[in-house]
């Protein structure tokens, strides 16, 4: 399908930005993405101390320093149909549980020149 890409997520402590048109958001320690379809708050960014059944956004490993939300099953959300399809980092194009991973430097790249209102064919 065709989709129209979300925010840009990074975390301050890994990744410099360059110069960008995306709307963004800092990560911080306590978001996450809820992927529990019986939540009022499913494929939605939420606070983990309160919703425990989301995936953390602030990870360990880098594939996460940096992501854009691929808006996929958001207007409107339906249960079960899927959630946190992002397009994040790799080091090695391993298959994914579902999203779509470039290697850092081309993700720098790519920010650079998408907007708001580009769309995403996958």
């Amino acid at each position: 399908g065709k989709f129209e890409i979300g925010k840009l997520y990074w975390r301050e402590d890994r990744v410099s930005l360059p110069k960008t048109k995306l709307s963004n958001k800092k990560i911080k320690k306590n978001m996450g993405w809820c992927n529990d379809p019986k939540s009022i708050k499913y494929n939605k960014e939420v606070n983990r101390k309160k919703i425990k059944n989301s995936e953390k956004l602030f990870r360990k490993d880098h594939k996460y320093d940096a992501f854009i939300v691929i808006n996929y099953n958001f207007n409107p959300v339906i249960k079960n149909k899927g959630s946190a399809i992002f397009l994040h980092l790799t080091k090695n194009y391993k298959p994914t549980a579902g999203c779509i991973a470039i290697k850092k430097n081309n993700f720098l790249k790519l920010i650079k020149v998408i907007k708001n209102k580009t769309k995403i064919k996958i």
